[in-house]
């Protein structure tokens, strides 16, 4: 038993980091602040569900899905970069009351996937499976996603405290750092890609 949780422990750390709720955070904010309690709530349950199912049934079949489509992580993080590009353009040129991702589509994408359970986060599961096992992996990656989801709930506090101009100022810089986290992914993805050569 002293094993496993040491385990467990070692697997939440790497995870965490991979997860990044608290950056993800003003994110979530700048998509979801022109919304009502109610239907932030539906969002944010959404994307923590999409997050769940997805990495945990990564987890599972995540090598095997690599292997029949003959794509590496590499190409998966290129990918899922590219994605997160196009959303933070989109949302920086194009003015707030005409954004067209609906209520449905923002908690499935792009905060379920790829910010929440992402490149990073899906890469990083396959990795420590094999060193403390797949039990403790799907345990930190659940208590990582619902700690997220408990972070995002507080969302409105934060909002409140900002005020309406600190809101939509916070929009536009989060957009413009979603734009460079997902630069950060294509960019690994190429060295990763690079250095499998």
């Amino acid at each position: 038993m002293e094993g496993f949780f040491k385990n467990l422990l070692l697997a939440f750390i790497p995870v965490f980091v991979a997860v990044d709720a608290i950056g993800t955070l003003p994110i979530y904010i700048a998509l979801t602040d022109t919304m009502g309690r109610a239907e932030k709530r539906l969002v944010l349950i959404e994307s923590l569900v999409t997050a769940l199912c997805l990495a945990v049934g990564f987890i599972f079949l995540g090598k095997l899905i690599f292997r029949f489509l003959g794509i590496t992580v590499g190409d998966f993080m290129v990918a899922g970069g590219a994605v997160l590009f196009c959303i933070a353009i989109l949302d920086i040129l194009g003015p707030q009351e005409g954004r067209k991702i609906s209520q449905k589509q923002l908690g499935v994408v792009p905060l379920g996937t790829p910010l929440l359970a992402g490149p990073a986060l899906l890469a990083t599961s396959l990795l420590i499976i094999e060193e403390y096992g797949i039990v403790p992996t799907i345990v930190s990656v659940t208590l990582n996603i619902l700690i997220a989801g408990g972070i995002f709930s507080l969302s409105n506090l934060l909002i409140r405290l900002l005020g309406e101009a600190g809101s939509k100022a916070l929009s536009k810089i989060t957009s413009l750092f979603l734009a460079a986290i997902a630069v950060m992914i294509v960019r690994k993805g190429l060295v990763f890609l690079y250095s499998g050569m």
